[in-house]
């Protein structure tokens, strides 16, 4: 699948402590399991809380992994290809364990979505183009541009019912289990 690159543009500091722009060009960090799953591009990354503003180093991993770090947070935008696309790709990735910490998230048993999963994590879900349904346990609700999710740690799925990709920015935030 290919999608658009994203524009990041970060800011800091210089020597003598003045606001700069440091980067200003395409997101890195660009992560795609296999042909046809979802396309995930890294933005940014804390691992503190409060967050460290000093340096002006990258701060987002070449790696992707699925929950942030610990006390940390993560900031990626997901572009989702339809189902008919994703859900075989899915199935091909079963047996594949890529250091994503997407094996052990992962709700193989559900049956209501092959991509459902759970993290220690709110997320905060933005649907920037298309529609997506987001799937719990018990229920589901169509999310279309503009709408908000708060995901807060419940094993969930993205359903992409439409023949258009659906893109959603994330923000994900460390949080204590719920068990």
């Amino acid at each position: 699948m290919a999608s658009k690159p994203i524009r990041r543009v970060v800011t800091g500091h210089n020597a003598a402590g003045k606001s700069v722009f440091i980067t200003d060009g395409s997101a890195p960090h660009i992560y795609q399991r296999s042909p046809g799953s979802a396309v995930v591009t890294a933005l940014w990354e804390t691992r503190s809380a409060p967050a460290d503003n000093r340096g002006n180093a990258e701060m987002s991993q070449a790696q992707h992994t699925l929950r942030p770090p610990k006390n940390g947070t993560v900031f990626r935008i997901i572009h989702y290809p339809p189902d008919k696309l994703r859900l075989a790709a899915i199935k091909k990735e079963e047996a594949v364990d890529d250091g994503s910490g997407r094996d052990s998230a992962t709700d193989r048993n559900n049956p209501r979505h092959a991509g459902m999963h759970k993290t220690d994590s709110v997320d905060y879900a933005i649907v920037l183009a298309g529609e997506i349904y987001a799937m719990m346990d018990e229920g589901e609700v169509l999310l279309k541009a503009g709408d908000v999710l708060i995901q807060r740690g419940t094993n969930h799925a993205w359903s992409n019912r439409t023949d258009e990709d659906a893109t959603i920015a994330f923000v994900l935030i460390d949080a204590e289990p719920l068990l």
